[in-house]
């Protein structure tokens, strides 16, 4: 398999690691930081277990820890990478002279992807030479758990790196979803931004808690959601498919629509949210939950696999 190099080795650099280790790729880890590497890789060792317990670990984890090689110098990470993968920090004034130097260090035919969350491609590669081959691919955390990845292109990358792009998250297991233009947020966040829009109204109008809002979604809609899109959940809600859905509930969803007008999320609003959340779960006692929250994406990733699509 061929090498990628992953830059940045914090939380989304070490789930990429794993992405790639696990797929068979080899895989060069640096971080700017160098003790942030050893901690990367102790947590990488830890989750590999786990994985196998889970099924979700072809190789033995030895095997794939040994994929994974710790590089203490950027052109090193960088010379034999076909694709990089960058995860520094959300901020353009960091990303600009680091692709600078992924453009100059890295060989001329090796794909620059950012793993950034809504900062678009054209922001930070405009001045390259090699702007044609950089674009963002972004993952949904954590990525060795949630396979979906947003491929952003910019105005000027090449078609090509598009397809390789597409190409090598599959080959990692990843499944890619193109964005074929520049929008803020990209494509995934603006359909989470939609929803948290109108749960943060519910809240604000007092029509529920902030309890029972989660609870519609976990108990909910999102048990379909873990295994169908909205389009084909409302294809499935009417005899008809789809239009006869929008027959039936068009105007209704008319009428919400006109309702959703824009809503600060104002230091009240937040402070009360943030307070519901803390009374719930306590801040010493995130990291727990967090633990939980992947090893129960562990057990849906693991049903889901051997389910038929």
């Amino acid at each position: 398999m061929p090498q990628v190099a992953v830059i940045g080795a914090g939380l989304i650099g070490r789930a990429w690691s794993i992405v790639f280790a696990r797929a068979g790729f080899d895989v060069a880890l640096w971080d700017q930081f160098p003790q942030a590497v050893p901690t990367a890789l102790e947590f990488i060792a830890e989750r590999l277990p786990e994985l196998q317990q889970n099924g979700l670990l072809k190789d033995a984890p030895d095997t794939v820890m040994a994929r994974i090689r710790p590089v203490k110098e950027l052109a090193d990470a960088l010379r034999d990478a076909v694709y990089v993968q960058e995860n520094g920090p959300e901020r353009v004034a960091v990303k600009i002279p680091l692709f600078a130097e992924l453009d100059r260090l890295s060989r001329p035919d090796a794909i620059l992807a950012s793993s950034t969350s809504g900062i678009p491609a054209s922001a930070f590669t405009e001045g390259l030479k090699g702007r044609h081959r950089c674009l963002v691919a972004h993952p949904v955390n954590p990525p060795y758990l949630i396979p979906l990845v947003e491929i952003c292109p910019s105005p000027w990358t090449d078609a090509d790196t598009v397809a390789r792009t597409r190409t090598i998250m599959t080959e990692a297991g990843q499944v890619p979803a193109t964005v074929k233009k520049e929008m803020d947020g990209f494509a995934l966040n603006r359909l989470q931004g939609a929803l948290l829009a109108e749960a943060f109204r519910l809240v604000a109008d007092d029509a529920i808690s902030p309890a029972d809002l989660d609870a519609l979604v976990k108990h909910g809609l999102g048990l379909r959601w873990s295994f169908m899109g909205p389009l084909e959940t409302i294809d499935l809600n009417a005899p008809g498919g789809l239009a006869d859905y929008c027959d039936r509930y068009g105007p209704l969803y008319a009428k919400m629509q006109e309702q959703m007008t824009p809503l600060a999320w104002d230091a009240a609003l937040v402070g009360k949210l943030h307070d519901a959340q803390r009374d719930a779960l306590p801040a010493n006692m995130q990291p727990v939950r967090q633990e939980w929250r992947d090893r129960r994406l562990m057990a849906l990733l693991a049903h889901k696999a051997g389910q038929p699509e």
